[in-house]
């Protein structure tokens, strides 16, 4: 990440970022299709809702689009067949209802497609004559518990209501319990991925263990990341061992500038100390050049003399020594391309034509999109199940104009662009190149005129801290920062309008964050904050989330938002593998988040934040399959760092009760029959 640097938009680029933002910045790019000259599927409503043998509570919806990328109303003729692929789900299950649809007007509506077994992971795949295949968002069945739908009791007369519904759920990713560096053994416990990031990745040369971290180290080449005695790759192989001992996935990065450190610096004295600019034409002398792929027999044994570092045959390298880490259910290996290269203008200063200074060129869109294409397919040459992650923006300016590219008044919104061009270029190289729009996310939100991201705990920058996730996805909550005065006027809803973007421009393609930080890591706003954006991650359908710890404290109380999650009872009790529906009546003071596990319908775990400072009676009614009778209760609070267990609550009611949330606190409640 960026430590020290966050760049605020000129008054020219905060007017090109208002207007480049949302469905404005694409000029009429709505009208322009993903795939030009190619007819194409949409799906606009995914199936959700599945209990087992009965109907979807919401039934998938298709648009027919024509090579323009328009709907098209003629069509009333098109059939659309959908088939089950079971995924991760239960072997065996079989899609029920009419499995055939007929476009009216250019829209597919299916109407009572079910599926027979419980499981997570389910996909459906759409085809039809001249358009191909589309595949659907994965979803879970739950279990019908051995009976109907169970109509709860009202609750109690309550301060603010939770209302649950198991009918509409979805499965959640493993993958955003994650961290940067994260110590095993250590707090928080039970995590599920792990990612070697940062600047100094940028330049990192796997073949020797080099690297040089930019403008964050005196843009020196060192050992910081292995001596060159050691294995190649031995930063990310210790990291990736470790990780999967832990049952945990792993997020490397494959440096895409064009160059990496050729040597360790002054290392055993080899060169002057510090600034690289010391060695007349450093650039060829300091450095190899990085390519994405090799064009001859791949070795784990490279020649690090010959001045070429090959980036497909480190994914050779990985694959020899973690045989099938790509396809493995929960201990994969993904794939980073660089960090935050919006930025590579003023952290890598000596790679992008500053040999002094530190304001070197940041790359074009253009350029941008060719190093993507290059990397990527190299990877996905080498290993077509790998999944990508791409383009690491750092931040808002980022996201909307690859902070200030020269090209960026010729082709609006970065995203919208990115999106685009990769949609085209699926059908030139035969697969996808990106699976994962990937993104950082530390957000300019203030309180008392100080960010969030700070360590303190005032009363005024507490109380925006916990506000903030709510610009995750809140389309009635405008924070206090530069994005809402300047750019957006308005709530910045960054979930859905990300989401908006690839339904639009390239559907199918994931969500990570993949470095985030909001502050005050040793107070319970930190951890209120943490845990609702954890919640937040798993309702909104994130791919992948690891936290990048900023500050001087020891994180405890994030940690807790961590385990509130993932390691309430202190023997890795966690929250659910699907998401269900909650509703929450007062969104300011409080947060609600519910799951269940995948064919198990005897268990659901309930997180309830209260974000103000007195107790809060929350009246909760549960609509599901099974009676429960027993809620196990486990609070985070300003008095413990660490969740701690409470009393059980007995359910008199019908799957409905009332539980008083201590002032600012996190509680995971475990209901069971």
């Amino acid at each position: 990440m960026r430590r020290h640097l966050w760049v605020i938009l000129s008054a020219s680029m905060l007017a090109l970022a208002a207007c480049g933002g949302g469905g404005a910045g694409g000029g009429g790019a709505s009208n322009v299709p993903s795939n030009p000259g190619v007819p194409s599927m949409v799906i606009t409503a995914q199936p959700g809702g599945a209990v087992q043998a009965t109907v979807f509570t919401t039934q998938p919806v298709l648009e027919l689009r024509d090579a323009m990328g328009a709907l098209d109303t003629a069509d009333s003729s098109t059939v659309v067949t959908a088939s089950i692929q079971v995924g991760s789900g239960t072997s065996g299950a079989v899609l029920g209802g009419t499995a055939s649809a007929t476009a009216s007007s250019g829209v597919v509506s299916f109407g009572n497609l079910e599926i027979d077994l419980p499981g997570s992971g389910y996909k459906l795949v759409f085809t039809a004559a001249g358009f191909g295949s589309k595949v659907s968002n994965a979803f879970s069945v739950t279990g019908s518990g051995g009976g109907g739908i169970i109509t709860p009791s009202a609750p109690p007369t309550s301060d603010i209501y939770f209302s649950i519904d198991s009918q509409t759920s979805h499965a959640i990713s493993r993958y955003i319990y994650g961290m940067n560096g994260v110590n095993w053994g250590g707090r928080p416990a039970n995590l599920t991925l792990a990612r070697s990031g940062g600047n100094r990745l940028t330049a990192w040369n796997w073949e020797n263990n080099a690297s040089n971290a930019g403008e964050d180290w005196y843009n020196e080449n060192d050992w910081a990341m292995g001596y060159p005695t050691d294995p190649p790759a031995v930063a990310a192989t210790d990291m990736i061992d470790e990780d999967r001992t832990n049952n945990a996935a792993s997020l490397v990065t494959v440096p895409c500038i064009g160059y990496v450190a050729a040597d360790h610096g002054h290392y055993m004295g080899q060169y002057p100390q510090y600034d690289v600019n010391q060695t007349a034409n450093y650039l060829q002398v300091r450095f190899h050049q990085s390519v994405p792929k090799k064009g001859s027999a791949f070795t784990t044994t490279p020649n690090t003399g010959d001045g070429y570092v090959y980036q497909d045959e480190f994914v050779y390298f990985l694959q020899q020594k973690y045989s099938g880490f790509a396809t493995s259910a929960t201990k994969p290996i993904f794939f980073s391309l660089d960090n935050e290269p919006d930025l590579w203008g003023s952290t890598h200063p000596r790679l992008r034509g500053d040999a002094t200074g530190s304001n070197g060129t940041g790359p074009t869109y253009a350029e941008m999109l060719q190093r993507t294409k290059d990397y990527a397919d190299a990877i996905k040459d080498q290993e077509p199940n790998a999944i990508v992650f791409g383009p690491v923006n750092y931040g808002w300016a980022g996201f909307v104009n690859l902070q200030g590219a020269s090209d960026a008044g010729t082709y609006g919104d970065f995203h919208t662009y990115y999106l685009q061009q990769l949609a085209a270029a699926e059908s030139t190289y035969g697969h996808r190149l990106v699976d994962v729009l990937d993104i950082h996310w530390y957000p300019e939100a203030t309180g008392g005129g100080v960010r969030i991201t700070d360590d303190g705990a005032g009363a005024a920058l507490a109380a925006a801290r916990v506000q903030a996730p709510r610009s995750l996805w809140d389309p009635t909550y405008t924070e206090t920062s530069w994005i809402t005065q300047y750019s957006t006027g308005g709530p910045i809803e960054l979930l859905p309008n990300i989401q908006s973007k690839i339904n639009s421009y390239y559907p199918g393609t994931k969500i990570a964050i993949t470095e985030y930080y909001y502050g005050g890591g040793d107070h319970i706003s930190g951890g209120i904050a943490q845990a609702d954006v954890l919640g937040i991650f798993g309702r909104e359908d994130v791919f992948a989330a690891t936290l990048w710890r900023l500050g001087s404290g020891n994180h405890t109380f994030i940690y807790g938002g961590f385990e509130i999650f993932r390691n309430y009872d202190g023997a890795n009790g966690s929250f659910g593998n699907t998401s269900i529906d909650a509703n929450n009546t007062d969104v300011a003071n409080a947060s609600v988040y519910a799951s269940v596990d995948a064919g198990n319908p005897n268990r659901m775990v309930v997180v309830c934040i209260n974000k103000s400072g007195s107790s809060k009676t929350a009246g909760i009614d549960i609509t599901h399959t099974a009676q429960f009778n027993v809620a196990e209760v486990y609070t985070l609070t300003s008095g413990s760092s660490q969740p701690v267990r409470q009393s059980d609550l007995n359910i008199t009611l019908t799957n409905a009760l009332q539980y008083t949330m201590p002032p600012n606190s996190v509680t995971t409640l475990v209901l069971k029959p």
